[in-house]
Parts: C-alpha cells; structure tokens; sequence
C-alpha cells in the first residue's frame, strides 16, 4: 500500500469553510480524510459531500457505542452515506459489535465500509483505566478488546501504534490497524499519550495512520503532509 493510502488526516476543525478549504488543499496528497464528532455534528452533511466530490474517502470517526439496536440502525445509516471506514466501541460488547456488522449488511451497499473497533483511547494511560475500574495491563486489555472486535466480525481496530505488533501478532496479519496517536518528531504530542512517529507506527505493523493537528494546523498543511508521507 503507498504512502499515499495509509494516510488519514483528521479534519478536526470548528469552522466548515475552514474544512473544505484544507480538503482543497490536501487532496493533491491525501486520498482518506477523517470526520469526527464535533464536525459532524456541526456541519457533517456538507464535509461529507465535499470530500466525495474530489473523489476522496471518509472515515467516520463517530465511535458509536449504545445498546445493539441502536448501533445496528445507525451502522446501517452510516453505510448508506458511502464512507470508506467507521468505528464502534469494543466496550459496548460483542452483541453491539456483531448488531454493526448486521446493520451494515442491511444497507446493501456495493462496497461495505471497513469496520473498526475502537479499543482504548490514546489518550488514556493505566492510571486512567483504573480510574474506569479497568485496571491492569493496558496492552493486554487493548488485544482482549481487538480479539472481541475480530469474533464480532469487524475488519481491525483502532488502536495506539504502541499496540498495534501485538495485534498482528495474536489475531493475524490481515486484520487491520488504524493508529491515531501519530506525532512526527518536528510535532508536539498534545494531549496524547501513547504515540510514536509515522516511520515508527508504520514499523510496528499500523495499516493505516491518522494524523491530525501536525497537518491542519501547519503553516503549510500540504508540505506537513509531504513530510510525513515521506516519514511512513
């Protein structure tokens, strides 16, 4: 896969103008961008079109967690709008995860999205997991989540780079790992915690990574995207 497609760019901006212009920008280099909550909710509709109008993809990062139902209705909603990927939450369990799968197949659309599971947030250190009662090994519990999600019938997992060999290693090399928590060495790490760089995440085995705030906040985002296409 070129560099080109392991690249997600997460549009995680308040200002819809502003989102289609780095979409403009970007689509030279970038062939996957991410929609998330905030700017779906905001103004979902309208990035969603534009991004498929340049012939782009979108990952919906939505990260829906509710009873089985629920999840499955919009999994199938989803589907329909013709994005590339979206994510669930493992935590919501396997009875969630497989009601995704079915919802996704009632929308018989000619090319299913790719289904993620979201493990752990990259922002979230064992101290953080024992706050939620989830105490032990971080790495242990992000591959008992990702097993949950490849019984379930999902296509990967959103996960840090910093799990991503041990997911390869234990569920197989076809199941797919999407690695947010990517900071290139000329970047700040915010407020994530388990990160790597692109060279680094890409070694330990992510498919695909997504970076967010060392692009659209640069300067020159096309040249920030340049620089990490030739980093992965």
């Amino acid at each position: 896969m070129s560099a080109e497609k392991k690249l997600i760019v997460a549009l995680d901006v308040d200002n819809p103008g502003r989102a289609e212009e780095l979409v403009d920008i970007l689509a030279p280099e970038v062939e996957i961008f991410k929609v998330g909550i905030a700017p779906f909710t905001d103004f979902g509709e309208t990035i969603l079109s534009k991004i498929k109008s340049l012939g782009k993809k979108v990952f919906l990062d939505l990260k829906f967690h509710d009873i089985p139902n629920t999840v499955k209705n919009a999994a199938r909603a989803a589907a329909k709008k013709g994005v590339f990927m979206m994510n669930f939450h493992c935590l919501g369990g396997q009875a969630m995860l497989e009601a995704a799968v079915e919802g996704v197949k009632e929308a018989g659309v000619k090319e299913r999205p790719i289904l993620l599971g979201v493990t752990i947030l990259t922002s979230m250190g064992e101290k953080d997991m024992m706050a939620i009662g989830l105490g032990g090994n971080l790495k242990e519990k992000v591959v008992d989540l990702a097993n949950l999600a490849y019984k379930a019938g999902l296509n990967g997992v959103v996960a840090s780079p910093e799990e991503a060999r041990v997911i390869k290693e234990k569920i197989g090399k076809d199941f797919i790992v999407v690695t947010p928590g990517v900071r290139p060495e000329w970047a700040q790490a915010g407020d994530q915690k388990r990160v790597r760089t692109p060279q680094k995440a890409i070694a330990e085995g992510a498919d695909y990574i997504v970076v967010g705030r060392p692009i659209i906040h640069a300067k020159d985002p096309l040249e920030a995207a340049k620089r990490i296409k030739e980093e992965i």
